[in-house]
């Protein structure tokens, strides 16, 4: 999900949460980055948002379809933008858009984004009650 600026572009959705750089050792035969590394990237940056809204551990759940829109290349910085979708009792969507700005320019390029499930978890690893914002 993205949002207009002045005549159409797009800009990131959410906070920025985690930032990277694309280095050779995660490309693939093609010198492509893996896409693979990407969802790891989401994954982490996901996590974060849920431990900071859940006050605490959570786990991934579910991935919603991903499409990958662009490739990242070495030297690409990737920066993922998180946004708290839906909180049940247990567990939560968040909202995740991944872009790359592309290697030594300022030029900024959607490349993925999906909605992750997590659960939160207590020290068992049972699911546990998410507190009420505030």
């Amino acid at each position: 999900m993205t949002q207009a600026i002045d005549g159409g572009d797009e800009r990131p959705v959410g906070d920025l949460t985690v930032r990277t750089i694309a280095m050779p050792a995660d490309t693939n035969a093609n010198g492509d980055i893996f896409g693979g590394w990407v969802l790891s990237q989401m994954d982490q940056a996901g996590g974060i948002a849920g431990v900071e809204r859940a006050q605490g551990r959570v786990v991934t759940v579910a991935v919603d379809a991903m499409t990958f829109i662009r490739p990242v290349r070495v030297g690409d910085v990737l920066c993922v933008y998180t946004r708290i979708g839906h909180v049940g009792r247990t567990s939560m969507k968040i909202h995740l858009e991944a872009w790359a700005r592309r290697f030594q320019t300022q030029v900024r390029e959607k490349v993925t984004e999906a909605t992750f499930t997590f659960v939160a978890i207590d020290e068992a690893g049972r699911p546990r009650r998410i507190p009420a914002e505030g």
